[in-house]
């Protein structure tokens, strides 16, 4: 069985011991019932993770002995999904969450011209982004980039590998025939779709347009599709 694993932003490698965060103290003590001598596992997004044992129980500050530290390279192959916000917001979570378990790098949140809802909370998609990321015990965390408007976005993004999906009629490549390149980003448009307009700026500006499948996705169904073709390349 896989041991308890948690999330701290600032974790000292000078120091053996170290004093958890009240909201990780709270899980491991209360939730959990975890008690002294007992293992968990600590990372701080950043390719750190420690094994670690309790040795003082408390709800606000348990303090725990760190007894490894194992340092994770940064995966080679960067996944950016560059996906329109969302009318129901539950629904862009979703995309989030799973993104993250699959193992998308990057996230952009788009404004697109026929994206209906605008809000972006990221504190909020942050702290989904991190309960994903423990879920599927990963050590790094994947960026969440600010809204960007889609037309002020294109002309200047860089990647080696730029992709947009959309429900235009027109032929498109499929992801499993292109050449594997270490960075790829690919565009998720809103519901209704990218305007003509925008399709166009993309593809002038080196955005290939490619297929996720014979059906219509849902925007959120489609970058949950579009990382999972690109990390299984």
């Amino acid at each position: 069985m896989s041991l308890p694993f948690f999330y701290e932003t600032r974790i000292p490698t000078t120091s053996s011991h170290f004093i958890l965060s009240e909201e990780t103290s709270k899980h491991c003590i209360q939730v959990l019932r975890m008690k002294t001598g007992e293992n968990l596992q600590l990372t701080n997004g950043k390719g750190i993770l420690y094994r670690a044992s309790i040795v003082s129980e408390d709800k606000k500050k348990t303090v725990v002995l760190i007894n490894e530290l194992q340092n994770i390279p940064q995966p080679v192959k960067k996944i950016s999904i560059c996906i329109s916000l969302l009318k129901n917001t539950t629904r862009f979570e979703w995309f989030l969450e799973k993104a993250t378990e699959i193992g998308a790098t990057e996230i952009q949140p788009l404004i697109c011209s026929r994206t209906e809802h605008t809000r972006f909370r990221h504190e909020r998609m942050n702290g989904i982004l991190i309960a994903a990321m423990l879920q599927s015990q990963q050590v790094w965390f994947p960026i969440l980039h600010e809204p960007v408007i889609f037309k002020n976005y294109i002309p200047h993004a860089m990647f080696q590998q730029k992709l947009i999906a959309h429900c235009e009629e027109e032929r498109k490549k499929i992801i499993k025939d292109l050449p594997i390149f270490n960075e790829t980003q690919i565009l998720i448009g809103p519901e209704g779709d990218f305007t003509p307009e925008e399709i166009q700026l993309a593809i002038n500006n080196q955005y290939l347009p490619i297929s996720l499948g014979e059906t219509r996705l849902r925007t959120e169904t489609a970058g949950v599709v579009a990382a999972a073709l690109l990390a299984n390349r």
